[in-house]
Parts: structure tokens; C-alpha cells; sequence
């Protein structure tokens, strides 16, 4: 013991009560909320990057659904073509029916494959590399690089590569700028793609079969072809309008698209009938057509 000033005693303190009773100094004061300030904007900053993995990890599932996506329709792209090249070289079918089945199927089962993609804004551009690789491949034989006699046969009309840089090329470039600009959510593309391929395809195999009577001004169209023109392309436009509806991408309003629809096939047909393919070929002229009075009457949706 001590003796304080005054003549008190001290007793000595345990550590104990040093702790419990000992006030903090000015230092310590502002040193506890410095720690808890640097705790609380260590937590802050470690929201976003918690956020940007669950948003990595969310994506990856997309990007795998693309990417297979694509592996999946370009192997069936390139199928459909190797298939009906061995049947146009076994002469199993005829040349110019194999062009345009090729022609129809091609278009119509890559429309259709389109709800395999997934609802990113990434997945029409995945969906674009099966036209795009395409557009390379025909460019690759059609100038010569390499050749693929088989291919030239089953897609051309009389069976030259440099063919290949017309028709085929022109549409698979359409299919390209129809995925990329409308893509699955928008009428005017699912419309365009349909006309150019089911009714620019069959108006040319029926003609061929049964247009014995022609058009007074064009002698190189029937009336059979642009009937069948008319009815195909109406027919197979309301369907894949129908599947895409059906699948949730765009909605349908039927009292008033059906009508639409007959309009856009009329003025597709028009077109097709009319003689400027020595000018444009009806791969271009067709879609381009159906795009511009699709747009005029639908709009960017069909509601």
C-alpha cells in the first residue's frame, strides 16, 4: 500500500479492474470508429463483386446453351446440304429440285431452330455464326480456293461454282441480316424469312411441274408458281407467327395479322412475278419487299 497525498491509502489495483475501469483516451476514441468505418467500406465494396460472380455464374449457364446452340444447328446445317448433295451425285433427285428443297429447308429449319438460343442479348449473335459460316464456306468454293463439285450441284442451277456467288450466297446474307437486325421477337424478320424461303421455293417446284400456262408479262413465271407462291408463303408465315407465339417471344393479335399476312404474301408474289430477276435476284428482291410492307403493316410487333 501507498499513501496518497492527503494521507488516504491506495490499494493496488488488479488487472482485472484496470481493464473494466480504465477510460479510453482521445487516441482510442477515434481509432474504434476508424476500424469500424474501414469494417463497413470493406463490406460496401465486396457487394458489387459479390454481385458481378453470381451475375458471372448466371451467365455461364447462357453462354453454354448458346455456344451448344450453335454446334447443334450448324452440324444439322451442314448435314441438310451433305445430304442432298449425295442424292443430287447418286442422281437420286433431280438438280434443280434438290436446289430448291435445300432452299426451303434450309430457311425454315434454322427459323425454327432459333428458340434453342437463350433470351440474352448475346444469342442472336451466336445464332449468326451458322449464316455466317455459310457466307464463308460458299465464298471459299465459289472463288475457287476449293472445290466441292457435289455442293455446286445440289445448289445451283447449272452447275458452275461461280453460281455459287449469286443466289445461294445472296441467301444466306438475308439470313445473316435477318437474324442480326429482327431476330425471333419481331414479325417483320420471322415473315421475310418465310416468304423467301417456303414461297420463293415452292412457287419455282410447282411452276417447274405444272406451270404450263404463263404470266402475259413474264413468260419465264406461271400461274401455278405464283399461286403456290401465295399460299405457301401465307401458310408457312402464320405457322412459324403461330410457333413463335406459342413459344412466348411475340404475341399475336389473329383478327388482325391474318389479313396482314395476306397483304405481305400478295405484295411478296407481286414482286416474284414481276421481270427483274435479269436485274435482282428474287433472293434479294423477295425479302426486301416482304421486309418493307411487313414493316408498314405490323410495325415491330404483331399485336
Amino acid at each position: 500500500m501507498a499513501a496518497r497525498p492527503g494521507g488516504a491509502l491506495a490499494f493496488p489495483s488488479s488487472p482485472t479492474s484496470l481493464l473494466l475501469s480504465r477510460s479510453r483516451s482521445a487516441p482510442d476514441l477515434a481509432a474504434a470508429p476508424t476500424r469500424t468505418g474501414r469494417r463497413r467500406r470493406w463490406l460496401v465494396a465486396g457487394v458489387p463483386a459479390v454481385a458481378g460472380a453470381l451475375a458471372a455464374s448466371a451467365q455461364t449457364p447462357m453462354l453454354l446453351r448458346d455456344g451448344g446452340a450453335t454446334l447443334l444447328v450448324t452440324a444439322g446445317a451442314y448435314s441438310l446440304v451433305r445430304a442432298f448433295d449425295a442424292l443430287t451425285e447418286r442422281r437420286l433427285i433431280e438438280q434443280n429440285l434438290s436446289r430448291k428443297i435445300v432452299h426451303v429447308l434450309s430457311g425454315v429449319l434454322f427459323m425454327s431452330s432459333w428458340p434453342l438460343f437463350s433470351n440474352s442479348t448475346e444469342a442472336r449473335f451466336f445464332a449468326a455464326v451458322v449464316p455466317f459460316l455459310n457466307c464463308a464456306r460458299l465464298l471459299t468454293y465459289g472463288l475457287g480456293f476449293f472445290s466441292d463439285e457435289a455442293l455446286v450441284k445440289s445448289v445451283t442451277r447449272e452447275g458452275k461454282r461461280e453460281e455459287l456467288l449469286r443466289g445461294p450466297l445472296y441467301y444466306v446474307i438475308v439470313l445473316l441480316i435477318i437474324v442480326l437486325v429482327f431476330w425471333r421477337d419481331s414479325p417483320i424478320g420471322i415473315v421475310s424469312l418465310s416468304m423467301m424461303s417456303g414461297g420463293d421455293g415452292f412457287a419455282d417446284i410447282v411452276g417447274r411441274r405444272f406451270g404450263s400456262l404463263k404470266l402475259p408479262f413474264n413468260r419465264k413465271k406461271s400461274w401455278a408458281g405464283s399461286v403456290a407462291m401465295f399460299i405457301s408463303g401465307s401458310l408457312l408465315s402464320a405457322l412459324m407467327l403461330f410457333y413463335f407465339s406459342w413459344l412466348g417471344h411475340i404475341q399475336v393479335s389473329w383478327d388482325q395479322a391474318l389479313g396482314k399476312l395476306l397483304l405481305v404474301a400478295l405484295a411478296a408474289t407481286v414482286v416474284e412475278c414481276i421481270p427483274v430477276n435479269d436485274v435482282v435476284d428474287d433472293n434479294i428482291s423477295v425479302p426486301l419487299a416482304t421486309m418493307c410492307v411487313a414493316f408498314l403493316l405490323f410495325g415491330s410487333t404483331a399485336t
